[in-house]
C-alpha cells in the first residue's frame, strides 16, 4: 500500500483504530515532512465506502507509540471515531506542503532507484507502513529479487528526486534478512532439512 494522490488530493495519514473515550483516533503518517499537522487545520476524510469527503479539523493532536492521535473537532465518542478508521485523511494536492531542503514526499520514492554505499539494489516498486518506526521500501533489482528497505534516517544518506535516486548506507546483512525467500531458496531450504533427517 502506498500513499497515492487520487485527483486532486493527497493522502497525508490513514486511521488506523480509535484511541481513548473522546473521540480521538489514531492515525499513521504517509508524510515526513516535520510539523506537518497543527491545531486549527482542516482535514478531509475519505472512507471505504463513502464516496464524499467529510471535512474536518483538528482540534487537538500528540504523538503514541509511532502513530499520530488526533482529535477532531465534533467527532467526540468512540462511536463517532469508528466511522473514521480506515478513512484516508486528506489535503487538496494544491496545499501540498512546501517542503523545506532535504525532505520528501514518501509517495514521491515510487520508481526511484536505491543504491547502498554505492552498489545498485533496484528500483522502489512501493513503500509499505505499519509495523516500525520506519515505512518499508519495497525495492525490485534487475534480476527480479525483492528487498524489503526500511526508509529510516539512520541509514539515509540522501535522496536525489532530479536523478531519482536514493542512497542509503545500510547495516551489513539487512538486504539478506529483509529479502523473501524466492522459490528456489525454498526448494533449497527443503532440501537441506531432508539432508539433516537422514
Amino acid at each position: 500500500m502506498s500513499p497515492e494522490t487520487s485527483g486532486e488530493f493527497i493522502t497525508l495519514a490513514r486511521v488506523v483504530k480509535t484511541q481513548g473515550r473522546r473521540g480521538e483516533v489514531a492515525a499513521e503518517l504517509h508524510s515526513d515532512v516535520p510539523g506537518r499537522f497543527a491545531a486549527g487545520m482542516k482535514l478531509f476524510a475519505l472512507g471505504k465506502s463513502q464516496e464524499a469527503r467529510r471535512e474536518l479539523e483538528i482540534e487537538d493532536l500528540w504523538p503514541h507509540k509511532g502513530l499520530l492521535v488526533l482529535k477532531f473537532s465534533g467527532v467526540d465518542s468512540i462511536s463517532d471515531a469508528e466511522l473514521l478508521v480506515g478513512s484516508e485523511l486528506q489535503v487538496p494536492s494544491a496545499e501540498r506542503a512546501v517542503l523545506e531542503q532535504g525532505w520528501t514526499y514518501i509517495s514521491d520514492l515510487v520508481g526511484c532507484l536505491v543504491s547502498d554505499r554505492g552498489r545498485e539494489i533496484g528500483r522502489i516498486e512501493d513503500v509499505q507502513f505499519g509495523a516500525g518506526e520506519a515505512p518499508l521500501l519495497i525495492v525490485a533489482s534487475a534480476a527480479g529479487k525483492k528487498f524489503d528497505v526500511p526508509f529510516a534516517e539512520a541509514y539515509l544518506e540522501g535522496v536525489d528526486m532530479a536523478q531519482h535516486q536514493v542512497r542509503m548506507n545500510l547495516p551489513e546483512g539487512i538486504l539478506e534478512i529483509n529479502a523473501p525467500v524466492t522459490a528456489e531458496e525454498k526448494q533449497e531450504q527443503e532440501s537441506e532439512r531432508k539432508k539433516k533427517r537422514h
